[in-house]
């Protein structure tokens, strides 16, 4: 039987799907140990993550903590998992806060759009593109509620604000916020943005 890996390295003629991802190897075509372990899927073509900076990898914990201390019961913040956007689309968001019932199966590979509450993507030099413009209109796209984008200033954390407008499908921007992140939804979360990096 055959499967999409023999047309590598090139895409299948189809693209990959969604459900690809749960298949790769262990190691790249040459036998390079986790080849595949920080890949996305973005409208089919594989995207291979360059490795975090430490400031990176920094904010995502702490934003996750944060997340996660403040979220009602119902809620849970969660990293570095991916969430099915479609049958060509399957991002690993850097923090996202889901439906805390998803949590509990400890089997899953990637949450549905429809579990996810807020999605944030902490912008690298090499994914600014990608998290300023691609991902943003697919996670709207997907009915994803809310979603921040985290820049670094003089190494601080600078947080955009979106909310999707039912009415256009798209996010809507409601703030800017340097220092201090104080926001309603979607639940009330204070973050000392400051305190994030120290």
């Amino acid at each position: 039987m055959s499967t999409v890996f023999e047309y590598w390295p090139a895409p299948p003629p189809s693209g990959w799907t969604a459900d690809d991802l749960d298949h790769l190897p262990a190691e790249g075509p040459n036998g390079e140990p986790g080849f595949f372990e920080h890949v996305e899927l973005l409208d089919g073509a594989l995207v291979f993550m360059a490795p975090q900076q430490r400031l990176h990898q920094r904010l995502v914990q702490a934003f996750t903590e944060r997340l996660d201390a403040q979220a009602p019961s119902h809620l849970a913040a969660v990293h570095r998992m991916d969430v099915k956007l479609g049958e060509r689309t399957r991002p690993c968001p850097d923090v996202m806060v889901i439906d805390a019932e998803a949590t509990a199966d400890n089997a899953r590979t990637f949450y549905r759009a429809r579990e996810v509450h807020l999605v944030i993507e902490i912008v690298s030099p090499e994914s600014v593109e990608r998290d300023r413009k691609l991902k943003p209109l697919r996670y709207a796209e997907a009915g994803i509620p809310h979603f921040w984008r985290v820049e670094e200033n003089d190494e601080r954390p600078v947080v955009y604000v979106y909310e999707r407008d039912p009415a256009t499908g798209a996010y809507t921007p409601t703030g800017i916020h340097h220092g201090r992140l104080a926001v309603q939804v979607p639940f009330p979360v204070e973050v000392d943005l400051d305190q994030l990096v120290k």
